[in-house]
């Protein structure tokens, strides 16, 4: 695990404890020393904290500097690349559709996006919400990556409707192959 990783995960889950909070207290003591000694151990530049208990937010803030030998600070509205990281928040987001009863995790996804189209009209049909997520559509590793990285002036929609030109790999479902283009698809409206 990565040191900046391993300093996310161990702020997180002191957080955890630290949600408690009531309401209207600004910080408990303690926090500006303790994430100092974790940006210091980790050697963490900076970061962007916030702690939110019952739906507001209690402490936003923000922690050293943005970048090694450059001035700008973090501050409690810097964004941070976090990269895959957001592979989780997006199948969480789905599951909390397929729990309100808004999609179905073995629906296909044509039935939630119609134009969704891979080169192979079997798989197209047959691609469920669950398959764009577990990597094991027939698309090779790092598929359609550059679509839209690094930065290109695809919107997702675009994105989407090129994968239709990308040859598949392997057979559908025979082979994990890691991709970041279904997630993109998968947030494509």
């Amino acid at each position: 695990m990565s040191r900046s990783r391993l300093a996310a995960v161990t702020l997180a889950v002191v957080l955890t404890s630290v949600t408690a909070l009531p309401a209207q207290q600004v910080a408990p003591a303690g926090l500006d020393a303790f994430v100092a000694q974790v940006m210091q151990r980790f050697e963490v530049p900076g970061l962007a904290l916030t702690i939110v208990k019952d739906g507001r937010v209690v402490l936003a803030r923000g922690y050293g500097v943005r970048e090694l030998g450059k001035p700008a600070l973090v501050d409690s509205q810097t964004t941070f690349g976090i990269a895959s990281n957001t592979k989780a928040f997006t199948a969480t987001a789905l599951g909390m559709l397929v729990e309100a009863g808004k999609l179905k995790w073995d629906a296909p996804v044509v039935r939630y996006l119609p134009a969704f189209a891979l080169s192979d009209p079997y798989v197209t049909s047959q691609l469920t919400v669950r398959d764009l997520l577990v990597h094991r559509s027939g698309l090779g590793l790092g598929a359609g990556d550059l679509l839209w990285w690094p930065t290109s002036t695809y919107t997702r929609q675009e994105v989407m409707q090129r994968l239709r030109y990308i040859p598949l790999a392997t057979s559908f479902r025979s082979a994990y192959a890691y991709d970041n283009v279904l997630y993109i698809s998968s947030r494509a409206s």
